[in-house]
């Protein structure tokens, strides 16, 4: 398995794999996306769900309450100290078959005590991103949509998966907007 290039990724984005793409990395004042030497970097939408304790809900993976969120449409989701958020990318992708896809956290964020969660992208998975970015610090914190926010890694393996995220109709497939946990 190797991680693939800046080459690679360009002719995977013509077939469909990252819409909209951005060719280079952006950065006039803003936190840089697009393509890097051996990735690319995503932004988050102007959507986000905010964390909040207000109706004292338990967090269960297992009956997950939208109670728990606050919904907002904004250009700067600030989160509480000690909080999280919810976002989603505004790119949409499709995962090739023999492709595993790892995303870390923008250093700039991480600077900042803004941690980027997302699981791997799975092999044929295809979807907007759900991001979740905790606010580790006590202080509250600013995410800017429409910048970038998180890089995704593309390791290539040695040959195709007997069952991938497609064929076994993974639960969260072909997700558009920002998407709770199910069962």
């Amino acid at each position: 398995m190797s991680i693939q290039s800046d080459y690679w990724i360009r002719e995977q984005a013509q077939k469909g794999m990252i819409e909209p793409f951005i060719e280079c990395q952006k950065r006039d004042g803003i936190i840089s996306y697009g393509v890097s030497s051996y990735g690319y970097d995503a932004r988050v939408a102007p959507e986000f769900k905010i964390f909040t304790n207000v109706n004292s809900a338990v967090v269960d993976p297992k009956n997950f309450t939208e109670h728990s969120f606050v919904e907002r449409e904004t250009d700067v989701c600030i989160i509480p100290p000690n909080s999280f958020a919810l976002g989603r990318t505004v790119e949409y992708f499709r995962i090739p078959r023999d492709v595993l896809v790892i995303c870390l956290g923008k250093s700039t964020y991480a600077r900042c005590g803004i941690i980027v969660n997302v699981t791997p992208l799975e092999p044929e998975w295809e979807g907007h991103v759900t991001l979740e970015f905790s606010n580790t610090t006590p202080l509250p914190a600013k995410i800017y949509a429409n910048e970038g926010v998180c890089q995704f890694l593309f390791f290539k393996a040695d040959r195709e998966c007997d069952v991938s995220y497609r064929d076994r109709s993974g639960k969260y497939m072909g997700q558009k907007g920002v998407t709770l946990p199910r069962l």
